[in-house]
């Protein structure tokens, strides 16, 4: 108990400490800002949830003496939160029934089915929008105040220090006002994704994982997932606070759908002889470019809707070992 709470500190601390960098206005603390929930969630997938919930716990303490409460709210939903729940959905299983890894119950442990990576996405998803939305309503609680404090606050950062703001500015300004809670949720959704995938790496290579790898490829979210997804469509137009809210949740979504295409890819890929060149440029292509996520998004719904890996699988049995 004593070695998981020295843990415990040591992650808050690490994590605190790269939550508050971003008060010295440096490029590399925007870097650290987002890496935040890391070291809570190695604790949590290494040490277990407890360590996590007892390094959030701290490290939100420290943040609310030194800072104020304002940021240990801050801290304990953007960081917190997700690295102690997401760390405890990925080492949540259960005994599969009538399911035992040797010749006799007595002698070896029941096998256990884990929290699927579809619904871990899922949770991913919630919270970029509880983030993103939070973030946005303390700007204000209807549509017209929020964009108004967005484009000044823009207005401020792009117009030189005593000048007047012209034409471009002030058209650049109107696109990134509307393009701002889409960029903020898709910003959300990739870095708590890489951050909890490189949690498990680190607690894998460690020897630490608690739990096997998942097998990345065959992740799929709940069907009910495309309804969901509908609906949010449906109310991006209605206008207003809702619209915004609405425009947060399907990008959430269609990201966690673009996930799933990436998956997709490495399934259908595995026959190719340089599978691992073109799977390279692929994640280089969307990296770079960023637009080319269109393209996985629409492949993650294809599969969703026609089943392609099933159908693949069925007709060509995959030649080589999972990675």
């Amino acid at each position: 108990m004593i070695a998981i709470l020295v843990i415990a500190i040591a992650a808050g601390a690490a994590s605190a400490l790269m939550f508050a960098s971003i008060i010295s206005g440096a490029l590399v603390s925007v870097l650290l800002f987002y890496l935040a929930p890391l070291p809570l969630m190695v604790a949590a997938l290494g040490w277990g949830p407890l360590a996590a919930a007892i390094g959030g716990i701290v490290a939100a303490a420290a943040l609310g003496v030194l800072f104020g409460l304002p940021y240990c709210i801050a801290f304990v939903v953007m960081v917190a939160l997700p690295g102690w729940w997401l760390g405890h959905l990925a080492l949540l299983g259960r005994p599969i029934a009538g399911a035992t890894s040797g010749d006799t119950e007595e002698q070896a442990p029941p096998q256990l089915e884990w929290y699927p990576v579809g619904r871990i996405l899922l949770w991913v998803a919630a919270f970029a929008v509880l983030t993103t939305a939070g973030t946005l309503l303390t700007l204000g609680t209807d549509a017209e105040t929020i964009t108004g404090a967005l484009r000044r606050g823009l207005l401020r950062i792009l117009t030189p220090s005593g000048g007047q703001a012209g034409g471009d500015i002030e058209r650049l300004v109107d696109v990134l006002v509307m393009i701002a809670p889409v960029a903020a949720t898709v910003v959300a959704m990739v870095t708590l994704t890489l951050n909890l995938w490189l949690a498990a790496k680190v607690t894998q290579t460690s020897g630490r994982l608690r739990r096997p790898w998942p097998d990345l490829r065959s992740t799929a979210l709940p069907p009910m997932t495309l309804v969901a997804l509908s609906v949010a469509v449906g109310f991006s137009f209605v206008g207003g606070i809702l619209a915004i809210l609405a425009q947060i949740v399907t990008t959430a979504l269609l990201i966690a759908y673009a996930f799933v295409g990436f998956a997709v890819l490495h399934t259908l890929t595995q026959s190719l002889i340089s599978r691992g060149f073109w799977l390279a440029c692929a994640y280089t292509i969307v990296v770079v470019f960023g637009w080319p996520i269109i393209a996985m998004i629409a492949l993650g719904l294809a599969d969703a809707l026609f089943g392609l890996r099933q159908r693949y699988l069925r007709g060509r049995p995959p030649p080589l070992p999972a990675s």
